[in-house]
């Protein structure tokens, strides 16, 4: 018996529960791919059709009208890619006996690499907050901590901004040799802490305790919604740090810093497996942008020890 047509809500709910209980999708994951397959839902209904009926020439059609309406390639790609995964789901599951979205090519787009700090500039951005632990008072010296610490520990892990700002007190303790991170999707990994990280934690400790800070369950707490530092309060902070250290804001922001974590990290030699286990990517292919790294050092490694090399 065949099944009877489901409605396009009952059919995107379905697919973002299987998200949600096989693949741990994260909220604001499923929140991106409801957003986006309720205006692929819209598009077809415009033109009197269904997510049950639709075939290529819609797609094709709704992928024109976002182009029209001026979305980036990008964009355009993070939407294909949202219907091709409700199509296999719905595929898969018998809601469809084909899948429309299977042979729709994307848009084309130019690789762009991330912005990547060097060594000097982050030590220029330690220094920097290095200077403001003389500060006179306990307070001013107490959020110079903080930052410093902030900033050590994420140049020393590589962690998401979201992951470092709500790590727990107990990830300072002093025997502490691995952070366990919780990351996307409720995956777990463990990230090494170095000895400068460890110490730079003590020291903004020492300092919480000194001010008579409240205990809390928080590293970095804060008196918020969330109980710890917002990402965006941190964001603003080194980008004002960033303008003391000589560098220009905009070139700074906590995700720049993940960037020279992980290109620091392959400029030195590390495997790109290892660094897409720092990293917390699900795919290797995500943590493939860093490969321009590796194609220079493999480049340089060829003009200094080939012996046809030019001298």
């Amino acid at each position: 018996m065949a099944r009877r047509p489901q409605s396009d809500d009952t059919l995107i709910e379905l697919f973002l529960d299987m998200l949600a209980a096989e693949r741990g999708a994260a909220r604001n994951t499923l929140d991106a791919y409801r957003r986006d397959l309720v205006d692929f839902s819209a598009a077809l209904a415009a033109a009197r059709r269904t997510v049950a009926t639709a075939d290529n020439d819609d797609l094709r059609g709704h992928l024109g009208q976002l182009a029209k309406r001026g979305l980036a390639a990008a964009s355009v790609a993070r939407r294909l890619s949202a219907i091709r995964q409700l199509y296999r789901f719905l595929y898969s599951e018998g809601h469809r006996a084909d899948d429309p979205a299977a042979v729709i090519e994307g848009p084309k787009r130019g690789r762009s690499l991330p912005k990547v700090l060097s060594v000097k500039q982050v030590d220029d951005l330690l220094a920097q907050t290095r200077a403001g632990l003389s500060a006179e008072t306990l307070p001013e010296r107490l959020r110079a901590a903080r930052l410093a610490c902030l900033l050590e520990v994420l140049y020393a892990t590589g962690l998401r901004v979201s992951e470092l700002v709500a790590l727990p007190d107990s990830a300072a303790r002093r025997d502490q040799r691995m952070l366990v991170v919780k990351g996307k999707g409720g995956r777990e990994r463990l990230v090494p802490l170095n000895d400068a990280a460890k110490q730079t934690m003590a020291d903004y400790l020492a300092l919480r305790t000194e001010a008579k800070h409240e205990k809390s369950k928080w590293l970095f707490p804060s008196f918020g919604e969330s109980g710890h530092l917002t990402r965006q309060h941190f964001a603003r902070e080194l980008k004002g740090l960033a303008g003391a250290a000589g560098l220009k804001p905009s070139q700074v922001s906590p995700h720049v810093l993940r960037h020279a974590f992980a290109s620091h990290l392959l400029q030195n030699g590390a495997d790109l497996r290892v660094v897409q286990t720092l990293l917390g990517h699900a795919d290797i292919s995500t943590t493939q942008i860093y490969t321009h790294v590796l194609e220079e050092r493999l480049k340089s490694l060829v003009r200094d020890l080939h012996p046809l090399s030019e001298e």
